[in-house]
């Protein structure tokens, strides 16, 4: 079988020449063929040129992509409806390296999209014996434009963060169980100096009073594990920045069993424990002069004789006692069990959480637009921008004070599943045990599976989140921009 990790991603450079017998690429905006840019005056005929984003066509060895309005999210999809174009095509595209020939006034910003477009648009996933089919390796963006090579640089970096999480999402759960993600984040750390991972046993979480990660992972004859991975920056006065991924490496709902439809999905669950994996690695190969540690609570939420319980009241890290109405909602008690081993043991200046937590989520925002819920406005403003700047949408939800009480259990200090707005109440039991530290949980139970193609996105897991929070932890990267 083959699935090699990570997957290899197309290469992406930058050059000032073109070179002689290499298929070329030109860029077209809508309605203006003058601007084909340097290189369409070689070029008699090249059929019906739209320049609409994502747009390609070909005449010969020469290919045309459009690039719309020329904004990021339009250089995006055009990186990647080009790479797409290219591997579909890849016997007759006339070879495995392309030189892109982009105008002069082009942008860094711009080049970054396309870079990250390019990068990651024509990611594939597949376990099979089979010889993978030819693919496209390389493209050279050859332009006068100066101070690119540190946004293609930077780009790739952010491509193979996301490329990285759709791995580790992927990869099927009869391979995948928390030790295996455990070795995988172990593994991917030795590429990345002065990142540190220790891995904690089951013996280590019952010690440690770890109460939600044990009773999620109780049902499994594979046993939970809890990853701490710890970049220490570059400096003094840094920033203490915490992530928090759930890595549920499998769920069947427990007791409170899934249908079978869908179920099959469940692969995907440790998406947030994907990306907070993968943003650790980017944030240590840019050196970023800012302290991040990664948690990521690693279970496999199974049925069967020993699996916990609706009715159960089960101890948190801590001490804080928790009713268990749902099985199926254990993904906000690994997270309370990680969020309060933060605030005891690590003292963050921030706290964020990323989960795939609540299909009210996607009823909420579709499947595309991530969850945001957040104690601080400045937190709240730094992920939407970040999203935004990587192209990640996220939309702030409420945390809505009348619902607070509903938190609380008659039997128990907390609730795991209040009645209520799904979305909101499952964000609100999680802020019970952030202490008071500035803390933004992201619910991406929408976006990070994906049904079909769309700009950079390929069905599969999408590795949303991963570029966020990389970007999140560089507007931390100076000292005293707390608040």
């Amino acid at each position: 079988m083959r699935a090699p990790l990570p997957t290899p991603l197309v290469t992406v450079e930058v050059a000032d020449t073109l070179r002689r017998g290499v298929p070329a690429v030109l860029v077209a905006f809508p309605g203006d063929p003058v601007r084909l840019g340097p290189g369409a005056e070689d070029v008699t005929d090249l059929g019906d040129v739209s320049g609409k984003a994502g747009a390609t066509s070909r005449q010969g060895r020469t290919w045309v992509v459009g690039v719309g309005d020329g904004g990021p999210g339009d250089w995006r999809k055009a990186g990647a409806s080009l790479v797409r174009a290219l591997h579909a095509d890849a016997e007759k595209a006339g070879g495995t390296t392309f030189d892109v020939r982009l105008p002069a006034d082009v942008t860094a910003e711009a080049v970054a999209a396309f870079t990250l477009g390019a990068a990651v648009g024509g990611y594939r996933f597949k376990v099979t014996s089979e010889p993978p089919p030819p693919r496209v390796k390389s493209l050279r963006l050859v332009t006068g434009g100066a101070g690119l090579v540190d946004a293609v640089r930077r780009a790739t970096t952010l491509a193979a963060a996301t490329s990285f999480g759709r791995d580790l999402a992927n990869t099927p759960s009869n391979v995948k169980d928390p030790s295996w993600l455990a070795s995988a984040a172990v593994r991917a750390a030795r590429a990345a100096p002065g990142l540190d991972v220790a891995v904690r046993d089951e013996k280590w979480l019952a010690e440690h009073g770890f109460g939600g990660v044990l009773a999620v992972g109780g049902g499994s004859s594979r046993p939970p594990r809890f990853i701490e991975l710890t970049w220490p920056g570059t400096g003094e006065g840094q920033s203490h920045l915490v992530l928090v991924g759930k890595g549920i490496t499998f769920d069947t709902g427990g007791i409170s069993i899934k249908p079978a439809e869908g179920m099959h999905l469940m692969r995907t669950d440790m998406s947030g424990g994907a990306a907070v994996i993968a943003a650790l690695v980017a944030i240590a190969r840019q050196s970023l002069p800012v302290r991040v540690t990664g948690l990521v609570p690693a279970a496999e939420n199974h049925v069967s004789g020993s699996a916990y319980r609706p009715g159960d009241v089960i101890t948190q890290y801590g001490g804080t006692t928790t009713e268990v109405t749902n099985t199926d909602a254990e993904g906000r008690l690994v997270l309370a069990d990680a969020l309060a081993y933060a605030v005891a043991t690590l003292r963050p200046d921030v706290l964020v959480d990323v989960a795939t937590l609540t299909g009210a989520m996607k009823v909420s925002l579709g499947l595309r637009t991530g969850g945001l819920f957040a104690t601080d406005d400045d937190l709240a403003a730094r992920v939407a921008e970040a999203g935004a700047r990587v192209g990640e949408s996220w939309w702030r939800m409420p945390l809505l004070a009348d619902l607070a009480e509903d938190v609380r259990s008659d039997i128990a200090d907390l609730r795991q599943c209040p009645p209520g707005p799904g979305g909101i109440t499952a964000a609100l039991f999680l802020k019970e045990f952030t202490g008071g530290v500035p803390w933004a949980h992201l619910d991406i139970a929408g976006p990070a599976r994906a049904d079909k193609v769309y700009d950079e996105v390929v069905p599969g897991a999408t590795g949303f989140a991963a570029r966020t929070l990389v970007e999140l932890a560089e507007t931390y990267s100076r000292p005293d921009t707390i608040g």
